[in-house]
């Protein structure tokens, strides 16, 4: 067996137990882009390592640690609460409001997980007393937080627009992030109204979030997190400064000020990604320099054309990404490919597949094996059928695989 395809069993081994087993697969493709890389493809040890993303990295440490700042002292539930007391009670408004909540949070730099895990026991709560089906409430809130999940402040959008920059599609965050939006904007108001949302105008809820919530007042420490959230918002966009510098930046100032606290925030920040991330990535290094990544690409290009290319490559990386992590191995793996496929197939719009990609592995990310779902299946008062829900999620997140397929053909 040549060492093209050791390597790519390498990469097949190591996503397909991250598919069934919970071992950190950045710890195993280290190892095995060391053993590949190094004793059985002959590559300098400085070559396997050189691969390591030390800027996405430095970028998702600052990230998660400036937001994990904010969500630890109390800031972003702040907001969330203020937002959700807009509603006043009314049934129909709730769920609508907090994927709005959750899109804008998301959107702003905590990301799709941070921001259901802030967000699910606060929706599931305020949705039980208000009578709003809990099914509903979880795609409101899991799709809200998924389409804000590509931001260019986003971890997954921190980890995807580097890929993307890696293979030659630069410059495309923010049409990047609105292709996902979109995406998630057309399901979640489709199965708003599909699942009896609309019913929902017809009855006044027993609560405004008041009582679920406590609005407790900002203090000079949440004033200090809003300013810096709002200040990074702004170098980032308007002056193009590097997010993940600027994020550590505003992180420090907060610590100086005795706004946040720091230890605990380092001790919660997800690691656990950031190494599957970062192992991965070395790990397709190690692929690209054996030529194992043109065995991956040729192999997606058998299954499709250039006119069924989109709708093929959303419903494999939905149909991987519903057993897998999609920012953390299936989207790390995928998206190299695509400078090769759109040179196989002869043709194709480079920046059209990769959304696919992207969208594809992202709806299907309320299925109840996920980490969105799972987070909001965990959420559920006690009282609920969770197994009933569970099973709902679970047709939902399969059934997207065949729903994203068909949009993304449609959409790009």
């Amino acid at each position: 067996m040549s060492i093209a395809w050791i390597s790519l069993v390498a990469l097949l081994a190591a996503v397909t137990l991250s598919m069934f087993t919970k071992v950190n697969v950045g710890v195993v493709s280290l190892a095995l882009a060391w053993i590949v890389g190094v004793y059985l493809g002959g590559l300098p040890l400085n070559t396997v390592i050189g691969a390591f993303p030390i800027q996405l990295f430095l970028t998702l440490t600052g990230v998660t640690l400036l937001f994990g700042m904010a969500h630890v002292n109390g800031t972003l539930e702040r907001l969330a609460a203020r937002a959700v007391g807009l509603c006043y009670g009314n049934a129909g408004i709730i769920p609508l409001m907090f994927f709005v909540v959750a899109l804008v949070l998301s959107t702003i730099g905590p990301g799709n997980i941070a921001t259901a895990a802030l967000l699910a026991p606060m929706a599931m709560a305020i949705g039980h007393r208000a009578g709003v089906p809990p099914f509903l409430m979880i795609l409101m809130v899991g799709n809200g937080a998924q389409a804000g999940a590509l931001s260019p402040f986003a971890p997954t959008g921190v980890i995807v627009n580097g890929v993307m920059a890696r293979i030659g599609l630069p410059g495309v965050e923010w049409q990047t992030y609105a292709n996902n939006l979109l995406a998630h904007f057309v399901i979640t108001f489709v199965a708003y109204f599909a699942f009896g949302g609309w019913r929902l105008f017809k009855q006044r809820g027993h609560t405004d979030g008041a009582d679920i919530v406590e609005n407790e007042p900002f203090e000079r420490r949440h004033w200090l997190t809003v300013a810096i959230l709002a200040l990074l918002v702004v170098v980032v966009v308007a002056f193009d400064m590097q997010v993940g510098m600027a994020a550590l930046t505003g992180a420090t100032i907060l610590s100086l000020a005795g706004a946040a606290e720091e230890k605990e925030t380092i001790k919660r920040m997800p690691w656990n990604v950031v190494l599957m991330v970062c192992g991965v990535t070395v790990l397709i290094g190690v692929l690209e320099r054996t030529q194992g990544m043109d065995l991956f690409t040729d192999l997606l290009a058998r299954l499709s054309t250039p006119g069924t290319v989109t709708g093929v490559i959303a419903f494999v990386t939905g149909i991987v990404s519903v057993y897998s992590s999609t920012s953390g191995v299936v989207l790390p793996a995928f998206l190299p490919t695509v400078p090769g496929l759109v040179e196989r197939l002869g043709g194709g719009d480079a920046l059209a597949i990769a959304s696919a990609m992207n969208v594809g592995g992202h709806l299907v990310d309320l299925s109840p094996l996920s980490t969105i779902g799972a987070l909001c299946l965990a959420a559920l008062p006690p009282t609920t059928d969770a197994r009933h829900v569970f099973n709902q999620l679970l047709a939902w997140g399969l059934s997207m695989t065949v729903v994203g397929a068909t949009l993304c053909w449609l959409l790009f």
